[in-house]
């Protein structure tokens, strides 16, 4: 088990084996996720780390693709 000390600020560290395993470091932003008396802490993901999470197979849409989709659905209705 691992722990800290909370400051009179209500400031603490965390220590480096939970850093190394949530993957955040020194500006990294965190979440707190309070579950009854448990807190979980979840590290954002700038949206940098977005970057080619969606795979699209074959040749990127064009603008005129992207207008004509957008036309036929608004004809859906």
């Amino acid at each position: 088990m691992i722990e800290s000390t909370v400051t009179s600020k209500g400031q603490t560290t965390l220590p480096k084996p939970v850093r190394r395993a949530l993957g955040v470091g020194a500006g990294d932003r965190v979440r707190y996720l309070v579950l009854g008396n448990e807190v979980r802490i979840l590290p954002l993901l700038p949206v940098s780390a977005l970057f080619g999470l969606l795979k699209h197979e074959g040749a990127p849409a064009t603008l005129e693709d992207m207008e004509r989709a957008i036309a036929d659905g608004a004809c859906d209705e």
